[in-house]
């Protein structure tokens, strides 16, 4: 019996060692992990560029307080804002600690100009922000926050794609708003370039922030380093985590200049955030998706496996609603509950994860080859085929 608690449904299955695309079960078996940890392992199991990059750090120094200069952090942080819109970096450990760091950013962003009625934050109903206390209640989910009250107060919702209620719910206590750039755990529903201009024209206009949660999409997944950059927007807050880190805990906050100067010495902390080992991590995780050609072949990659699966959609009407996502990050929907699909996916070999709306998140890492991708649509084929 197993000591862990029972806060996970976990499969009946566990792994010894993996290799790129590949994971290997204790029993033996070999799988095509289209789950990547969801959406963390952006360039596989056991790369060799980031195991050389461990090895190397591990030898020299692992953590020390952020009470000291971490060179490997500076350096870091330094490439993410020369490569983005931001001016600052603040470094967290995970997805979660960062989306609540984003919040404490834009609240004391207003209070530091006087404004500290100004802390209301405007989210998507049924979104996804991460499992503290404060981002359950950000997310909007009745599910997430059922048990756990009372209710962590400042947020207010709007459904997906109301734009009307949108407008409305803006209030003059109204400090930003923060939506998912692709609504991952939601659906993998894509947020528009269209609609992500109307966004940055409200918060212009009504003098408000806007957030754009990069956690799961950032980083490579969409074939942009970030999804809107095809927007051709600036946002003032952007937290990132999974990727950056290619399996290892790292989370970040990126921000303007405006309104990183609210956060001042003491406003925010994280013990672990940043330290040398997980820098390093990151640092070489960007060496491998800042090669000239990565992110193209991201690009050339996702319209094939794309265009394969339209192809099967076209084939098994009655099965797979639509095919949704950008980049790597891919939603296959059903026309009913994808648990026995994904079961059956599993049964051969190939690994995929539930999302909402009846929706199968497919992950794979950003190096992935076409040879993969095809045995993906090889087995996904063979599961339709014989679907009941």
């Amino acid at each position: 019996m197993s000591a862990l608690a029972n806060n996970y449904n976990r499969r009946k299955i566990s792994f010894k060692s993996g290799k790129g695309s590949f994971l290997y079960s204790t029993n033996g078996k070999k799988y095509l992990d289209f789950v990547q940890g969801i959406a963390v392992n952006s360039l596989g199991h056991a790369n060799p560029h980031l195991v050389k990059a461990i090895n190397k750090q591990s030898k020299k120094l692992w953590h020390v307080s952020n009470a000291f200069i971490i060179p490997e952090g500076e350096k870091l942080a330094k490439r993410l804002t020369k490569k983005t819109f931001a001016d600052s970096v603040i470094f967290q450990n995970s997805g979660a600690e960062a989306t609540e760091a984003a919040i404490k950013i834009a609240r004391r962003y207003f209070y530091s100009i006087g404004q500290s009625k100004k802390n209301r934050i405007l989210c998507v109903k049924n979104s996804f922000h991460g499992r503290t206390l404060a981002t359950i209640y950000a997310s909007g989910s009745k599910k997430m926050t059922e048990g756990f009250g009372p209710k962590v107060d400042g947020f207010d919702h709007f459904e997906f794609g109301n734009h009307k209620a949108l407008k409305k719910s803006i209030t003059s206590r109204t400090a930003a708003i923060m939506v998912e750039t692709v609504m991952g755990e939601g659906g993998i529903k894509v947020v528009p370039d269209w609609c992500l201009k109307g966004l940055r024209k409200i918060c212009n206009k009504k003098k408000i922030l806007l957030i754009l949660d990069e956690v799961q999409c950032g980083i490579g997944r969409s074939g942009n380093f970030f999804a809107f950059e095809t927007a051709k927007i600036k946002p003032d807050i952007v937290p990132i985590a999974k990727g950056i880190g290619g399996g290892f805990p790292i989370g970040a906050v990126l921000m303007s200049k405006k309104v990183a100067k609210g956060m001042v010495a003491g406003t925010h902390g994280s013990t672990f955030g940043g330290n040398p080992l997980a820098m390093s991590v990151g640092n070489a995780v960007l060496d491998q998706i800042l090669k000239k050609g990565f992110l193209s072949n991201v690009k050339k990659m996702s319209d094939y496996f794309h265009t394969e699966l339209g192809i099967l959609k076209n084939e098994f009407p009655n099965i797979i609603k639509e095919v949704r996502g950008v980049g790597l990050l891919i939603g296959l929907q059903l026309h009913n509950d994808q648990a026995k699909f994904i079961q059956k996916l599993m049964k051969n070999n190939l690994l995929t994860i539930r999302a909402a709306e009846n929706v199968i998140r497919i992950l794979p890492p950003l190096n992935v080859k076409k040879q993969e991708i095809n045995l993906a649509i090889k087995i996904i084929k063979k599961v339709c085929l014989n679907y009941k």
